[in-house]
């Protein structure tokens, strides 16, 4: 069974995609920006303050769901520049208990939405 939702944490977008998709076993949650949330606004261009409002948000949307960032299996980082990886990942290694970092793939992505240079898109584990 598939299911499709819009959750709450996250406003809702025109673009042809879902949010949240959910099968029997994991929650796919579409790449998110710090240019995706009002609030992000204001760290746009601190990759750093970025990666942190990103996943405080990721966190929201598995709470919403029944989950934590320890159900995270797989992220994708996308950087609009590579160089900013050091940053990134102080920044990322924090929004995790410790001994929970799921797999990550990190590339770079020179054009993300909204000035951004940070996007990440996870697949989480139902429980």
């Amino acid at each position: 069974m598939i299911d499709r939702i819009q959750p709450v944490s996250i406003p809702q977008s025109t673009a042809p995609f879902s949010q949240v998709v959910l099968d029997d076993l994991y929650v796919y949650l579409s790449g998110l920006v710090a240019a995706d949330f009002p609030e992000g606004r204001a760290v746009l261009g601190d990759v750093a303050a970025e990666t942190t409002a990103v996943l405080n948000v990721i966190a929201k949307v598995l709470e919403e769901l029944g989950l934590e960032m320890r159900d995270i299996v797989k992220a994708e980082v996308h950087l609009a520049d590579l160089t900013d990886f050091d940053a990134m990942d102080e920044a990322y290694r924090q929004c995790f208990p410790p001994n929970t970092t799921p797999a990550r793939t990190t590339t770079e992505s020179k054009h993300l939405f909204g000035d951004s240079r940070v996007e990440i898109t996870i697949q989480a584990r139902r429980r």
